[in-house]
């Protein structure tokens, strides 16, 4: 489960090669109000997690599809497929290698209700104002933002998440640094903004699936 955190946490580093202006607080409203107006997205991604105990980085590709304010659904192709989707009642983990899936319960005080809060952030910047201390700059080629945690259940999942906007005020690129040192940066190319059919939010385990429910409910 954790490894799913990290993962559907993360969006990618924020580097610049070009000048950098930053945000006046207005700007940024108006910034965050554009960034918004993408009410529902689908894109591929590739992502890189770097872990301190090993030498090489870990490498995934897929599909994300995301509809505030929190259904999202997360594909990981290769060699360890796995499928995440939220309806925002609850969040299904499937991994078809081991036919076994994990049912989490959202809301009434979940443990992981702070968790999706914060991909629901990352992925449309939702309600960030009052979960993160935002820092802002236009660049060349976009914006650039760096958003640190404000409350002691997000400092738990993460130190600090930058993202790289582009002038299509679509986030291109992500990079989560983690507690533990380790990072994740994911890369978002063809992203669409279109309707997403419902039940791209609903998931029913395949037959002969093992369920279990981690947290007991």
């Amino acid at each position: 489960m954790r490894a799913f955190v990290l993962a559907a946490l993360a969006f990618a580093a924020l580097t610049s090669i070009g000048k950098t202006a930053p945000l006046s607080e207005a700007d940024l409203n108006n910034l965050l109000a554009g960034i918004r107006q993408n009410r529902s997205t689908q894109a591929d991604f590739q992502e890189e997690r770097v872990i301190r105990l090993m030498k090489k980085p870990i490498l995934s590709s897929g599909k994300v599809w995301f509809q505030p304010p929190n259904k999202f659904r997360r594909e990981v192709k290769g060699n360890s497929p796995s499928v995440t989707v939220s309806d925002g009642r609850q969040l299904w983990i499937y991994y078809p290698n081991f036919k076994s899936a994990e049912r989490y319960p959202l809301g009434k005080g979940s443990p992981l209700d702070s968790t999706v809060a914060a991909i629901n952030s990352a992925l449309n910047l939702e309600n960030i104002e009052n979960m993160f201390q935002i820092n802002a700059a236009k660049t060349d080629k976009g914006y650039e933002l760096a958003l640190t945690p404000r409350t002691p259940s997000m400092r738990r999942a993460f130190q600090k998440l930058d993202l790289r906007v582009n002038d299509n005020l679509r986030v291109e690129r992500t990079d989560m640094l983690l507690p533990n040192g380790d990072r994740i940066v994911t890369t978002y190319s063809n992203q669409m903004r279109a309707p997403i059919p419902a039940y791209t939010f609903e998931f029913k385990p395949p037959p002969d699936t093992e369920v279990t429910t981690p947290l007991g409910q």
